[in-house]
């Protein structure tokens, strides 16, 4: 199993030399800088070099040129305990991840745990463990925030306020649980965005034996925070239903890796079209029956840019800051204040693309050649992604 994060602050890191930064912005992302300073985990300053204070830096790192992104963020995963999933019976899952350019993931439900509390009491105590779990153990460095309860009939407002002062911010896939009703679901709703804890519903057929359906009308009455998985999980709706969501709600637009990918493009021009790309957001729904994807999320930014024609520095912008934006997280954007969580990629080695964007366009992916979160170094070269051409390098590290 992964070790937990290390401790300690980055202390000043400057990142220097990057060939293309992206800013996780969907209205402006791409940056003409080529400097990034980070002061313990957040970052102070970016820039031009000659505009930025370089000097007595911990750590410097020059990009070769490289592209810098925020670190992915996968809007929807399944966690249970630790690095260890037993839907597929495998250790290390997190951690394998991040080599694929996430750094932080968010539970929609630790759903795939045997013998799952049902109970309302069992529930409450199972998020609440779950939150406080990954808040101290962190694979590979990932922020993975967890704690999201499945809803089930009989719980009351008093257990969505009981919850929330517990530090739990999340709900499990409406539809998982008993509550399969519009009217119900839209209640339960209501009292979690009351306290401050935000929903996803479960869109389409039944991800698993047990589960159902929650169509499109359902969906639209409960009016969670997040159409989870609007493309299926793994059965989609009709591309026409999928598209009366986008048009009718006004809430995110969750696209997934374990669904279907013909609707996973509609649903994506169809926000294009509405002019509304902002709501866009990206997961794996991992794991699943469809087993982990490590490099999930990098995957569904080809497809998308590949087969449905978007430029894929959008798409990126999907994976990171819509989702920091929508889901309220101090990451997901390359600007002052925000964490210093970063993928340095390159094309990768014998791509047909001119460069890193391009190769995206034309459906791969691309090579990871580090990842860092609050600062820190946690992975260089991936061992999941094809080689990157360039990757960057430590140049220097000085102690004080």
């Amino acid at each position: 199993m992964a070790e937990a994060a290390a401790s300690g602050k980055s202390g000043k890191v400057v990142i220097t030399n990057i060939g293309l930064l992206l800013s996780g912005d969907i209205d402006h992302p791409i940056l003409d800088a080529d400097t990034i300073v980070v002061n313990d985990g957040l970052i102070v300053a970016v820039g031009k070099a000659k505009d930025c204070d370089t000097a007595r830096a911990h750590t410097t790192i020059d990009a070769h040129q490289t592209c810098v992104a925020p670190g992915l963020i996968d809007s929807h995963v399944h966690p249970v305990f630790g690095d260890w999933t037993p839907r597929q019976n495998q250790i290390g899952w997190i951690d394998s991840t991040m080599h694929g350019g996430v750094t932080t993931m968010i539970s929609a439900g630790e759903v795939h745990l045997p013998g799952r509390p049902k109970d309302i009491v069992g529930l409450k105590a199972l998020a609440i463990t779950a939150q406080r779990a990954f808040d101290n153990f962190r694979p590979g460095g990932v922020k993975v925030l967890a704690g999201a309860p499945i809803l089930e009939k009989g719980m009351v407002e008093q257990d969505f306020k009981e919850l929330a002062e517990a530090g739990v911010g999340l709900l499990g896939e409406v539809g998982l649980g008993s509550v399969k009703a519009g009217y119900e679901a839209k209640e339960m709703v209501a009292w979690a965005r009351k306290y401050g804890i935000q929903s996803t519903i479960h869109t389409g057929g039944p991800s698993i034996p047990g589960s159902g359906l929650i169509d499109k009308d359902v969906v639209l009455e409960a009016d969670a925070d997040v159409i989870g998985h609007i493309n299926g999980g793994h059965t989609a709706l009709s591309e026409q239903h999928v598209c009366e969501l986008c048009e009718k709600s006004s809430r995110a637009i969750e696209i997934v890796h374990n669904g279907n990918e013909k609707v996973a493009i509609a649903a994506a021009q169809a926000a294009l079209q509405l002019k509304c790309p902002h709501r866009v957001i990206l997961g794996t729904d991992g794991p699943a029956g469809s087993g982990v994807q490590p490099l999930g999320m990098l995957r569904l930014i080809s497809l998308l840019s590949g087969l449905g024609n978007i430029p894929a520095e959008l798409a990126f912008c999907f994976a990171t800051g819509n989702t920091a934006r929508i889901r309220k997280l101090n990451c997901g954007l390359i600007e002052v204040g925000r964490d210093a969580d970063f993928v340095f990629m390159d094309r990768a080695q014998h791509t047909a693309g001119r460069d890193l964007l391009d190769s995206v366009q034309l459906g791969d992916i691309p090579g990871v050649g580090m990842v860092m979160i609050d600062g820190i170094v946690r992975c260089g070269r991936s061992r999941n992604t094809p080689p990157a051409t360039t990757i960057p390098s430590v140049v220097d590290t000085a102690l004080h």
